[in-house]
Order: structure tokens, then sequence, then C-alpha cells
């Protein structure tokens, strides 16, 4: 089985997966809170074997909430401790900003993968992570790597497409995915149908890309 976590207030992997967010009785805000443990906020999607910790605008509130909290960093971490043996890989999907969700994430993952779209303030963002990942290996999971670099929204026909992507691999070398994910209708439109784009439209070239780089980290 797979879990997937999501601990962004807008619940975009939520609604991506088909479920109401308001609708939901347990969400990751009542795991941060201390109302209810990880094993009752797991629930199963539409798809086999992969369950979801879903969020919801509640969590918009959690930092503030959990700011004055001894471990506060760590709380995902001691949660996902005890169900981590139940399940093959467990993904962990961050908000796009730098709080105390994002490094919640980070403090209880193994490794992270880090999109990147193609365009010149992403280059700015890749250099402020690098900072908070160096802060969070040194203060709390020293063991944390980068598992690969995605480059996404990758248009051929766009100079700054392939200039962003030179550049990044430049920076991390090895660790850029081969594979690209372009920009396309299906990955845009998938989420408004509650469904992953492979289920929504694998033959598209977006789904096809994500299929591509599933096996590309199997492989590794």
């Amino acid at each position: 089985d797979i879990l997937v976590i999501d601990t962004d207030p807008q619940g975009n992997l939520t609604s991506g997966l088909g479920i109401n967010r308001d609708y939901i009785q347990k969400s990751l805000y009542d795991i941060y809170t201390g109302k209810f443990s990880i094993e009752e906020a797991i629930i199963e999607t539409s798809i086999p074997h992969l369950h979801i910790v879903p969020s919801n605008i509640d969590l918009l509130g959690v930092e503030i909430e959990i700011v004055q909290k001894d471990g506060r960093e760590r709380i995902l971490s001691n949660a996902i401790a005890k169900i981590k043996d139940k399940y093959r890989y467990i993904f962990i999907d961050c908000p796009p900003s730098l709080g105390l969700l994002t490094l919640n994430g980070l403090a209880a993952a193994d490794s992270i993968i880090i999109p990147v779209q193609c365009e010149y303030y992403s280059l700015e963002g890749l250099g402020l992570l690098s900072r908070t990942l160096k802060l969070v290996r040194g203060s709390f999971n020293p063991a944390l790597d980068i598992e690969g670099i995605l480059l996404t929204m990758f248009d051929p026909r766009n100079t700054l497409s392939h200039q962003v992507a030179e550049e990044v691999k430049k920076f991390f070398h090895e660790k850029v995915y081969q594979t690209l994910i372009p920009r396309n209708v299906t990955l845009g439109e998938a989420p408004s149908h509650g469904k992953p784009a492979i289920l929504y439209d694998a033959r598209s070239k977006g789904a096809q890309s994500y299929l591509s780089l599933a096996k590309e980290i199997l492989n590794k």
C-alpha cells in the first residue's frame, strides 16, 4: 500500500483524488492539534492500495496554533513513525511556502523530490530551498537527501525553458531527472475531474511523462 499526506492547506492533492474537502471529518489538522491519531485520519481513496491523510482549509491556522509547542518541527515525523512499517511508500505533499508545515515535512522525510518550474523565479526559489535544507539537516534531519530534481512546465519552443534546465543541471548534476514534464492540457484538466492524469487520460503526453518519471525513480 501507498500513503500520501496532504500538508498543503489548499488541499489540492485531496481534491485531485476526488475527495470533497468540505465533508472531511478528520484531517491532518486534527493530527497537528492532537485531536486524532494519524491512524484515525487515514482514509482510502477510489484508487486501490492508495490511502491519504487529507487536508482542508482548517490547516491554514495550524502554524499559529503549534508555534509555542515543544518539538513543533517533529509533530508529523512522530506521527508517521507509528504507521511507517504499514506502507511501502509514503509521499508528503508540502505547501510551496517554507513555513512550519513544510519544515515538518522535511523533518519527517527520508528524501525529497523538488519540482522546479522552467521559469526564471524558480531559480531564485532553489537558492532559498538549498539554505533551508542545510538548516533542516543541521537541526532536525541530518540524513535528509535530495531524491531528485524534477523539471516541470517545460516548453521545448521556449528558450527560457532550456536555459533554466541547463542552470539547474549545472547546479545539481546527476540529481536532475532525465524526464521532463511538459506544459500539457491534460495535466491542467485532470485535477478538476478528481483524477490523477494517468487515470484521466493515460495516452496524453503529460500522463506518459509522469509514467516515465515513475520508471526512472524506481530504476534508481
